[in-house]
C-alpha cells in the first residue's frame, strides 16, 4: 500500500468544553498519512488515488461548520470522513490544539487504523 501524508494543516475549528472555546475558534494542526491504491502510481492518473487537495478542502469545510466538544470526537469525525468520503483503506492522524495552556505548546490525540478496524503500522 502507498500512502500520501499531509504535514501540520492548520485549520481554525471550535472545539472543547470550557465557555472561550464554545465562543470562538482556535488553530487546530492536523497530520495525517493515509492509504491509497497502488494502482495510483502504476497508470499515473488522479482518478485512482485520493486528491490531497480535496481532503484539505472538505477538512477546513467541515470543521469550519461544526462544533465538537472533545478533540478525540473532532479526531474521529475526520477518520470518518477519510473512510466514508475518499474511500482511504487506512489512516493515521495526529491532531492538537495550538498553545491552550500556558507553559503547553500541543494538547491532542493520535488515531491510527485501517478501514476494518485493524491498527496497522505506515513505517
Amino acid at each position: 500500500m502507498d500512502f500520501i501524508f499531509i504535514e501540520e494543516l492548520r485549520v481554525e475549528a471550535r472545539v472543547g468544553i470550557y465557555p472561550r472555546e464554545r465562543v470562538a475558534s482556535q488553530t487546530v494542526e492536523l497530520n495525517l498519512t493515509f492509504g491509497v491504491p497502488d494502482a495510483a502510481a502504476e497508470r499515473d492518473d488522479i482518478a485512482d488515488t485520493i486528491d490531497y487537495a480535496q481532503v484539505i478542502a472538505r477538512i477546513r469545510e467541515e470543521l469550519a461548520a461544526r462544533h465538537f466538544n472533545l478533540i478525540e470526537t473532532l479526531g474521529e469525525y475526520v477518520v470518518a470522513l477519510l473512510f466514508n468520503e475518499f474511500n482511504a483503506p487506512w489512516v493515521k492522524l495526529r491532531i492538537a490544539k495550538i498553545g491552550v495552556m500556558k507553559g503547553v505548546r500541543r494538547v491532542g490525540v493520535f488515531i491510527q487504523r485501517g478501514r476494518d478496524g485493524r491498527v496497522l503500522e505506515a513505517d
